[in-house]
C-alpha cells in the first residue's frame, strides 16, 4: 500500500509547486488548461504564443511560470493525469459495469491529449522516466477499485487487471488512422470483451 501511495504522491509532485497567490494561481491554471487544449488541437505545432493568447495572458506571464517549453508540457501532462484520476470519484455511485466503462470512456478522451504531450516529453525524457511510471501508477491506483468492484459483481472477467484494461483502451484511442467515430466503436467492441464468457 505504501508503494502505491508513493507513486501517487510522486505523480503530483510537480503540481504541488503551483503558485500560492490567488492571481498567480489563476494565471497558472489558465496556462495549463490552454496548453492542454492547444496541444490536443495542434500537436507539436503548438506554440507558446498561441497558448498564452488562448489563456488570455502575456507571453511574459507564461515564461514567469514556465521558463522552458518542457516545463509547461510536463505541467499540462501532470494536470491531465490528476484530472483523470479524480474523475474516478464521479463514477463511485454508479452500478459496477457502468462505473468502470464510464470512466474508461473518459480515459479515451484523455488519451489523445496525453499521447501528444508524451510525444513532446520524449524529446527530452526517456520512456522509462519516473514521471511516466509515476503517472501510470497513479492512474492504476485510482481506477483499480472500479475494476475490482465490477469483477466482484460478476460483470467483468476475473483474468484481467487494471493495466490490461487501461492499456487496451489507451491503445485503441491512440490509433492515428481511425475514421471519425471508429475509436468509440472499437472501444465498445473491446469493452464487450471484458464480459465474462457464458
Amino acid at each position: 500500500m505504501a508503494a502505491s501511495s508513493d507513486r501517487a504522491v510522486s505523480a503530483s509532485a510537480a503540481l504541488a509547486e503551483r503558485p500560492k497567490r490567488a492571481d498567480a494561481r489563476r494565471n497558472y491554471d489558465k496556462l495549463v488548461t490552454a496548453a492542454r487544449e492547444v496541444f490536443a488541437e495542434q500537436g507539436s505545432d503548438a506554440t507558446l504564443e498561441e497558448i498564452s493568447r488562448r489563456a488570455g495572458v502575456g507571453i511574459g506571464t507564461l515564461y514567469r511560470h514556465f521558463p522552458a517549453r518542457e516545463n509547461l508540457v510536463e505541467a499540462a501532462y501532470l494536470d491531465g493525469v490528476e484530472e483523470i484520476c479524480a474523475a474516478v470519484e464521479c463514477h463511485q455511485g454508479e452500478e459496477p459495469w457502468e462505473a468502470l466503462t464510464g470512466w474508461l470512456l473518459e480515459l479515451v478522451n484523455f488519451a489523445a491529449t496525453k499521447r501528444v504531450l508524451a510525444d513532446e516529453m520524449f524529446a527530452y525524457l526517456d520512456r522509462d522516466a519516473l514521471v511516466f511510471k509515476s503517472c501510470s501508477g497513479a492512474i492504476y491506483d485510482a481506477a483499480e477499485p472500479l475494476l475490482r468492484r465490477a469483477q466482484a459483481a460478476g460483470t467483468v472477467r476475473d483474468d484481467v487487471d487494471i493495466s490490461d484494461v487501461t492499456k487496451m483502451v489507451s491503445g485503441i484511442a491512440g490509433i492515428r488512422t481511425a475514421e471519425p467515430g471508429q475509436i468509440e466503436r472499437l472501444v465498445a467492441i473491446a469493452l464487450d470483451g471484458l464480459r465474462p464468457s457464458a
